[in-house]
C-alpha cells in the first residue's frame, strides 16, 4: 500500500509554460468534483430533487449534481468511475449483482455483513463460496481455479491481515475471475486496487470518508465501461440510491480525509508501540499504515468487555473511521464469532495521544 500512488488523468494539471503533472491524492481529495465556471460556488451545493423540469430525468435513474460531484471525486483518487450507493452493503450487493458469480473465493475472516450476503446467496443455490485465508496467497490460488469471482478484503476486518493483492491480481485474471476488492480500511489514499487488476473496488465511506459518524453510504469504482454499466443498472433496479445529504457529507468529509488520516495514522502507531508493551496485551494486530488497530487482551472476554466498559474518551461503539476514538470486542457478534473472544478493535481518532493513552491505560489496568 502507498500514499505516493500515481493518479489517473483527473489528476493532471498543465500551464501554458509548464508541462503536465500528476497531482498528490491529497491535492485530489480536496479539488476534485467541485463545480466550475465563473460565479459557480466553490463547493457543489446539496440537490434536493426527484424529478426535473422539461426533461424525463428522475434522480433514481439519472442521479444528481451532488452525487456526481461524489463520484467524480472517488473516481479521480482510485483511478476509475465511480457510483455512490445508499450503504457500504448496497455498494456490495450491486458488485454480486453487477457481476453474477457462480463461484465465489472470499475471505474467511472478512466484514461479517457480506460473508452473510454470500452465504446468504449460497444456501438460496444461487452460488458457490469457497472461504480461504486471504494472507494465504498459494490457498487462495488453489481456491480461485474453476472460480470467476475472488473477492478480497484487505486489511481485513477486524484481524487487519493483509493480502498480497498485485499476485492475487494476476491469480484471478489467468483463472479468468473478476477480482472485488474491499478498500474500506485502506482508503483511496492508501491503497488503488484497480492498478492491481481488480475489477470493482469498493469503499462503506460511512467510514472513514466521510470520517464523522453522522451518514451511511457506499461507493464502487471501475475501469470498465460494461461493468459500470451493470453497476448502473444495480443502483437503479436495486433502488439503492444514496440521499442527497449524505452524498454531500461524504464529500465535504473527503476534503479533510488526508489530514485526519495522517493524524490518526500518528496516533495509531503510537498506541500500537504502548499496547506491545503492554502486560495486559498478548497480541497486537497492526499492518504499519491506516487507523485501525487490533488487540487480544490476555484476560480474554471478560477482560476486554472490562476494558470497552471502563474507557471515557474512547467511545465503545460499532463502525469505525470517524473523528472519534472507538472500540468494541468483535467475537460477542455472531458473525464474528469465529475470531478471538478477547480481540477488541479499535479504530483510532484524531484526539490528543496522551489524553487517548492515558484513557486506555487506565482501562486496561
Amino acid at each position: 500500500m502507498s500514499a505516493s500512488a500515481p493518479v489517473c488523468d483527473h489528476g493532471a494539471v498543465s500551464t501554458d509554460d509548464s508541462p503536465t503533472r500528476t497531482l498528490s491524492p491529497n491535492t485530489i481529495a480536496v479539488t476534485a468534483g467541485r463545480p466550475v465556471g465563473p460565479g459557480v460556488p466553490l463547493n457543489q451545493p446539496i440537490v434536493l430533487a426527484s424529478n426535473y423540469r422539461d426533461t424525463g430525468d428522475y434522480t433514481r435513474t439519472q442521479g444528481t449534481e451532488t452525487w456526481v460531484a461524489l463520484e467524480d471525486a472517488i473516481g479521480a483518487l482510485e483511478g476509475g468511475r465511480a457510483l455512490a450507493f445508499s450503504s457500504g452493503m448496497a455498494a456490495a450487493a450491486a458488485a454480486i449483482y453487477a457481476l453474477a458469480p457462480k463461484v465465489v473465493v472470499f475471505p474467511s475472516v472478512s466484514y461479517m455483513g457480506v460473508r452473510a450476503l454470500l452465504a446468504e446467496y449460497q444456501e438460496r443455490g444461487h452460488l458457490e463460496l469457497r472461504p480461504v485465508d486471504v494472507t494465504d496467497t498459494a490457498a487462495v490460488a488453489a481456491a480461485a481455479e474453476g472460480a470467476d469471482m475472488v473477492w478480497v478484503e484487505t486489511p481485513t476486518n477486524p484481524t487487519l491481515d493483509v493480502a498480497d493483492l498485485e499476485t492475487i491480481g494476476h491469480i484471478s485474471r489467468a483463472v479468468g475471475a473478476t477480482m472485488v476488492v474491499d478498500s474500506t480500511f485502506a482508503t483511496p489514499l492508501l491503497q488503488r486496487p484497480l492498478e492491481h487488476g481488480a475489477t470493482i473496488v469498493m469503499h462503506s465511506g460511512t467510514k472513514f470518508i466521510g470520517g464523522h459518524s453522522d451518514l451511511l453510504i457506499g461507493l464502487c469504482v471501475t475501469s470498465d465501461d460494461d461493468v459500470y454499466e451493470r453497476l448502473v443498472k444495480a443502483r437503479t433496479f436495486q433502488g439503492a440510491t444514496p440521499g442527497a445529504l449524505e452524498a454531500f457529507l461524504a464529500l465535504r468529509g473527503l476534503r479533510t480525509m488526508p489530514l485526519r488520516l495522517e493524524a490518526s495514522q500518528r496516533n495509531a502507531a503510537t498506541l500500537v508501540d504502548r499496547l506491545r508493551a503492554h502486560r495486559a496485551v498478548a497480541v497486537v494486530n497492526y499492518p504499519g499504515l491506516g487507523a485501525m488497530v487490533s488487540f487480544v487482551m490476555k484476560g480474554g472476554p471478560t477482560a476486554a468487555d472490562a476494558v470497552c466498559e471502563r474507557v471515557q474518551i474512547i467511545v465503545a461503539a460499532t463502525s469505525l473511521g470517524g473523528v472519534e476514538t472507538t472500540i468494541e470486542r468483535r467475537q460477542k457478534y455472531a458473525g464474528d464469532a469465529h475470531v478471538e473472544p478477547g480481540l477488541l478493535r479499535m479504530s483510532v481518532g484524531i484526539e490528543d495521544i496522551n489524553d487517548l493513552w492515558a484513557d486506555l491505560s487506565a482501562a486496561l489496568r
